[in-house]
């Protein structure tokens, strides 16, 4: 799409990156199901580098267009890259480094993203070193750097305990001590938060999740604004295969299309749910970085756009009466992952974290009777009816 003013991400997030089809003049891009390419003289490929899927396919670059149109806030400088799972993208950023280098890591982070790091990266001759870190404080963020420092990787809102990190302090610092700066934006979307605006080198996603937002693919994507880490990033993408296939890539262009509509219903329902919640005889804690009694919430107010749809909380009665909610409910549906139109219900420590050492979800604060939610789209008065009475079990 060609046009000579600046758009909204509202309307970023319907158009950028696809043209009608100059075949048939469909509106929806097609999925471009094929795995190579007719080349018109030898050397000389058809259509701008089409020659094999594993390297581009046209499907795949709409939606790599879409996701960098979106995080960049449509000033025509961002490349995407489009992966087959939040994994694959991670994995294929951490090719970046070489054995020995050092990696400061958020310390309350995603389970599969701790496994990837400490059990492929760091061990089996790797060689890659890890720091985690509770970056809230600026003190011991700063202190776990050291002269091999080459990353930095800031999950914020953090999964599950939603420590909101000041991107402005931490990505400052980063720079100063000449490490990328990489954000996972999955909890807020780019309809919340915009890592870039504090400088981030890298902006990554599990596409699975909101971004996609119906629970129907498993997809990841990298965006970055410079040009030369881009060809970095897209060279790995090509040699080490992790690369998101036509069907996938369609399915989560078709998601984008709505994802700052669902992105406003995500977040009125978890407001909503979080206050009452805070308010319920059988919660000792809420955490939500909404409520004023989040940690965070100040930073959490100047920095995002939104307070997303993802709330944990720790229920009275440990394990048993955690137990007994998850099992209860009946329109929260009880399943790993999050992000999709639907509301979801899981238990950290036995489902997404239990790759995490349990002293270290100790240290956390994931105990047994810590639950988290993904608020989905439907009634919020049906949602909040279907916890009271879980609750009551």
């Amino acid at each position: 799409m060609k046009i000579d003013r600046k758009l909204s991400l509202n309307t970023l997030a319907i158009h950028a990156g696809q043209q009608p089809d100059p075949y048939s003049g469909a509106v929806m891009t097609p999925i471009y199901q094929t795995s190579t390419y007719v080349q018109p003289e030898l050397g000389k490929p058809k259509l701008a580098g089409y020659e094999y899927a594993r390297t581009k396919n046209p499907t795949r670059t709409a939606y790599e267009q879409c996701i960098a149109a979106l995080e960049c806030e449509g000033d025509g400088i961002g490349f995407g890259a489009g992966f087959a799972s939040g994994c694959g993208a991670e994995t294929t950023v951490m090719h970046l480094l070489e054995p020995g280098d050092h990696v400061v890591v958020s310390d309350d982070v995603y389970g599969g993203t701790f496994r990837m790091f400490d059990k492929v990266f760091r061990a089996n001759g790797k060689g890659i070193e890890f720091t985690y870190v509770d970056m809230t404080d600026q003190t011991k963020y700063e202190a776990a750097f050291k002269s091999n420092t080459k990353m930095v990787w800031i999950e914020t809102p953090t999964n599950p305990m939603l420590k909101v990190i000041d991107l402005d302090r931490t990505i400052a610092y980063a720079k100063k001590m000449k490490a990328l700066a990489v954000v996972d934006n999955t909890f807020m979307s780019p309809i919340f938060q915009r890592p870039f605006r504090f400088g981030a080198d890298i902006v990554i996603h599990s596409a699975t999740k909101y971004l996609n937002g119906h629970s129907d693919v498993v997809s990841g994507v990298t965006v970055v604004k410079d040009k030369a880490l881009a060809d970095q990033i897209y060279f790995l993408q090509k040699s080490l295969g992790a690369q998101a296939g036509p069907m996938d890539s369609w399915l989560v262009m078709r998601g984008l299309k709505t994802l700052p509509l669902r992105m406003e219903r995500h977040d009125f329902n978890a407001r909503s749910i979080a206050q009452k919640l805070e308010e319920h005889a059988e919660i000792a804690k809420v955490i939500y970085p909404g409520l004023k009694s989040h940690p965070q919430h100040a930073i959490a107010s100047k920095q995002m756009l939104g307070f997303g749809g993802m709330i944990t909380f720790v229920v009275k009665g440990g394990i048993e009466k955690a137990r007994n909610v998850v099992k209860s409910t009946q329109i929260f549906a009880l399943a790993e992952s999050l992000g999709g139109v639907e509301s979801l219900i899981e238990h950290p420590a036995i489902m997404t974290h239990a790759s995490v050492p349990p002293e270290n979800r100790k240290a956390l604060g994931i105990d047994d009777g810590l639950i988290r939610i993904s608020v989905g789209v439907e009634s919020v008065d049906d949602l909040w009816e279907d916890l009271k009475i879980a609750l009551s079990k």
